[in-house]
């Protein structure tokens, strides 16, 4: 991108032709077939002119007579000018005689990698300043931070910290850290308790069996999954929550941790139902997902199964639902991630009939199709 352009965004989709062609070609079929189509203020031609829009970066992949890929296009423009020009990349139906098709895998804020460097750099100033003597500055800044943690506690004689609703409640959230109790408190859960290591205190076994109901909501990365093995072997959870793939419980925003907390805190309310045991209809679905799961965990992958449970194809999550959009035949989907909205819509329109992953994320339709958790099957 020219000098005076800033990226803002980075516009991410994935494409598919029904024959062999390059690069070009596709950059070309990028340029070449939305220009006009949304004025000419907007030709890419032009944005990039004015430094708008950046050099497009495109990978391809062939097969014997398909090429597959992914296009980049950096963009400094408003998010509505982002959406428009994806539209219309999606629009396009030919690279050269060949049928195609484009889907918009995402629209990347650059600028959210920025804001992560500035609460890095935040953290080691006041790491920093907490070192220095006492001043009026610091009181000032232990004030602040007071108002954050005024209502945490600590729990058990090993001191774990804790918010103060833990003692009178009769459900409890356990989570890996302080931060986390902090995140959670902000959002309005005031049940929270910090494991604080990966070694389960035997205070948190005793609390657990006092109470009603225990959630584990843990990291979503390697390492929130290994505790949360460990701390099954432990203590009785009636739900295992983790954060979204590769994000930690503390960078949750207060609406994401509603989202995953809000329909259990309900179900407790109006009074918790009895834990869903497999039905004879379920054993066939358990026992396929027992035979996926060891090679599927924590690989981040989708695998595809047709009605004689033979494997299609397994992708990155990331990749499953543009190859939903080729593919046919398909009756079982696995997934090593959350089932979507998203994922749905693909999933129905390729004919599937049942989709298992380790969570079901907020949707406003299940398409008719059969969901499924593998803790739901007895698999974890």
């Amino acid at each position: 991108m020219p000098q005076s352009g800033i990226v803002k965004y980075h516009v991410k989709l994935s494409y598919e032709v029904d024959g062999l062609v390059e690069r070009a070609d596709i950059i070309g079929a990028i340029f070449g077939q939305t220009e006009g189509l949304l004025g000419p203020e907007m030709n890419l031609n032009e944005l990039q002119r004015v430094s708008k829009v950046g050099r497009i970066e495109v990978n391809a992949k062939s097969t014997s007579n398909t090429t597959s890929g992914d296009a980049l296009i950096p963009m400094s423009t408003d998010i509505d000018t982002c959406a428009l020009i994806a539209a219309g990349i999606e629009s396009i139906d030919k690279v050269g005689p060949f049928d195609c098709s484009f889907t918009l895998e995402a629209i990347d804020d650059v600028r959210a990698s920025k804001k992560d460097d500035i609460v890095k750099r935040a953290k080691e100033i006041k790491q920093k300043w907490a070192t220095k003597t006492v001043s009026e500055g610091e009181s000032m800044l232990n004030d602040v931070h007071q108002g954050d943690s005024k209502k945490l506690s600590t729990y058990g004689p090993s001191k774990l910290t804790c918010s103060s609703g833990v003692y009178d409640s009769k459900w409890i959230i356990l989570v890996e850290g302080r931060a986390d109790v902090i995140n959670l408190q902000r959002a309005g859960y005031d049940n929270v308790l910090a494991i604080e290591g990966a070694k389960i205190d035997e205070s948190i076994k005793e609390l657990c069996n006092e109470k009603d109901t225990v959630v584990a909501f843990l990291d979503g990365d390697r390492a929130g999954g290994f505790i949360l093995k460990e701390l099954k072997s432990v203590v009785p959870l009636d739900y295992e929550l983790q954060a979204d793939v590769g994000v930690e419980v503390e960078e949750l925003t207060p609406q994401r941790i509603d989202e995953i907390l809000s329909p259990i805190a309900d179900e407790i309310k109006n009074g918790k139902p009895a834990p869903a045991l497999k039905s004879e209809d379920d054993k066939p679905l358990a026992e396929l997902a027992s035979d996926i799961f060891p090679n599927l965990n924590e690989t981040l992958e989708a695998v595809a199964l047709d009605d004689e449970k033979t494997e299609i194809f397994k992708v990155p999550i990331s990749e499953v639902v543009s190859k939903l959009s080729s593919q046919s035949g398909i009756k079982y989907l696995l997934l090593d991630g959350i089932i979507t909205q998203r994922l749905l819509e693909g999933a129905k329109n390729a004919g599937i009939e049942c989709v298992i992953g380790h969570r079901v994320a907020k949707i406003s339709s299940d398409s008719g199709l059969t969901l499924k958790t593998f803790s739901d099957l007895g698999v974890s």
